[in-house]
């Protein structure tokens, strides 16, 4: 199908329209029609709506990337569900502090994780009827008798749900977000439009590569996006830097979504290992979720070229959009606001700040609100107006561009300057020795805060003091004094979820023990 007429809208009507359609491949290789993920969608509908469940409900489901989480995510999105995903890395207690707080009447799990979902399902009182695993699982049912013996044929009352995703918070726990179901059948709304903000266009051979875990809002919804406006998802279960390069050969995958962490390893394949796999097929490389470092972004730039594009934005919405040759022509910026929400900074009296200046950034959504579920307070003290923000500090410049320094939680206050670990963190990984690294803020009696570094050392390399002194004297030679960390401590990996995102609470917490600072 090309653009020359309108696809039919939404993954439903396209799977009636042309069922042999090959549009999903596994991690594991198998290729799905869209008739037969359709087929799987309709019957999980009909299994949670036996099950109980009516329009309004939620779903939590602890899964990998793989079709029955696609299978969930469409059905949520027929029936009128809000579908929960779980972060499978998560301990049993914090899955069923989602579970229970989401009002999930139904589990839904994989054997990999069987212990940590048992234990969850059991603190959360969820009812052994409601328990379903991918795989044996002792006080489980099978997955499939979710959808053994129901029809595949479209379930009635079809209206659109919504994800509703869990923010990880930087204190206390997280916190759903919540958005009003519109209460319309699900092809009343262009279910793809998401990607129009970034040139992706519908079908036009476009193959989306998923290479991080689907339980991340921005993964779904790139994925889901995908599906709808015809494109064929090809799935990653573990990320690897080479397997991602083959399958981008393999698959001619042309757009995909990543972080900068994702980056820095690829660009630490041997260049024959790099030169082996045509890339070439690749339009869109939109990363985001994380800082990403000048030397890193320019480095893929010449590998990739124009494809490797910016965005911010967060569970809650966005958001900002930079091309290539926007990065290039402003170096640092993460774009200019969506088509669809408007930016801008505020001080900490809430008075809105020209260009230039920095501040907190604040968002606005032309598409809608929601709520933080079941805390209104964080609703209300994190907005001005219908502009919200997750605590990230910027500015615009005079042309809309905006440029973030760091999220204000991390900065750094070292004898009342202000110092923004990002910059730091960039330094760091421009050294050779340095796979990954962490910097921020631990207590000094004199200037409150003094400058720490915790770094990954890259294969190869020998964690110590001669390279903690080599590290020092690099940061020497790229940062202000004041900037430049005062030590280096060293951990075999950083503690990142596999979308990229650093826990640097988790580093910070044992430097602050008995010290009065919020982490």
């Amino acid at each position: 199908m090309t653009n020359d007429s309108p696809p039919p809208n939404g993954f439903w009507a396209q799977a009636a329209a042309d069922p042999d359609r090959m549009v999903l491949i596994t991690p594991d290789g198998e290729e799905w029609t869209a008739g037969r993920l359709h087929a799987a969608s309709n019957q999980l509908v009909h299994g949670l709506r036996a099950a109980g469940l009516e329009r309004g409900d939620a779903f939590a489901v602890v899964l990998p990337n793989g079709v029955e989480f696609l299978t969930a995510y469409l059905a949520a999105s027929e029936a009128g569900f809000y579908l929960v995903p779980v972060n499978h890395h998560l301990v049993g207690p914090e899955i069923a502090w989602i579970v229970a707080d989401s009002g999930a009447k139904v589990l839904i799990t994989h054997e990999r994780f069987a212990d940590e979902a048992r234990s969850a399902a059991d603190e959360a009182n969820l009812p052994a009827t409601h328990r379903y695993a991918v795989g044996p699982v002792d006080g489980f049912l099978l997955y499939a008798q979710l959808l053994d013996g129901n029809s595949e044929s479209a379930p009635s009352e079809r209206t659109l749900g919504w994800v509703m995703n869990y923010t990880s918070g930087t204190t206390g726990r997280p916190r759903g977000i919540r958005r009003p179901l519109p209460g319309k059948p699900p092809e009343e709304t262009y279910l793809g439009g998401f990607l129009g903000i970034f040139g992706i266009k519908p079908f036009d051979d476009n193959v989306h590569l998923v290479c991080s875990p689907l339980y991340h809002t921005a993964v779904l919804q790139f994925a889901g996006a995908s599906l709808h406006i015809g494109h064929r998802l090809v799935l990653m279960d573990k990320w690897v830097p080479q397997d991602m390069l083959a399958l981008i050969d393999a698959h001619r995958c042309t757009h995909t979504h990543m972080v900068p962490t994702q980056f820095h390893r690829l660009l630490a394949l041997p260049e024959r290992t790099r030169a082996a796999y045509d890339v070439s097929s690749m339009r869109h490389a939109i990363h985001g979720a994380a800082p990403c470092p000048d030397h890193v972004k320019r480095a893929m730039i010449d590998w990739w070229g124009g494809c490797v594009e910016e965005y911010y934005a967060a569970s809650e919405g966005g958001g900002a959009f930079a091309t290539a040759a926007d990065w290039l022509k402003k170096p640092g910026t993460v774009g200019k606001a969506w088509p669809i929400s408007e930016l801008a900074v505020f001080d900490d009296d809430g008075n809105r700040l020209p260009a230039g200046e920095l501040g907190t950034v604040y968002m606005k959504m032309s598409t809608g609100g929601f709520q933080y579920h079941k805390d209104a307070s964080k609703t209300a003290k994190n907005r001005i107006g219908d502009f919200f923000t997750v605590g990230d500090l910027g500015l615009l410049d005079e042309d809309g561009y905006l440029f973030l320094r760091d999220r204000k939680i991390d900065m750094i206050i070292s004898g009342g300057v202000n110092i923004y670990p990002a910059e730091i963190e960039s330094a760091l990984l421009g050294h050779p020795a340095v796979a990954d690294a962490a910097a921020f803020g631990i207590p000094h009696d004199d200037w409150g805060e003094e400058v720490k570094a915790v770094v990954e050392p890259a294969e190869g390399h020998q964690a110590g003091p001669e390279l903690a002194a080599e590290i020092l004297a690099h940061c020497a030679r790229h940062l202000a004094a004041y900037k430049r960390p005062r030590s280096v401590d060293f951990l075999d990996a950083m503690p990142r979820d596999p979308n990229g995102k650093l826990y640097k609470r988790r580093l910070r917490e044992p430097y602050w023990a008995g010290r009065d600072r919020a982490v």
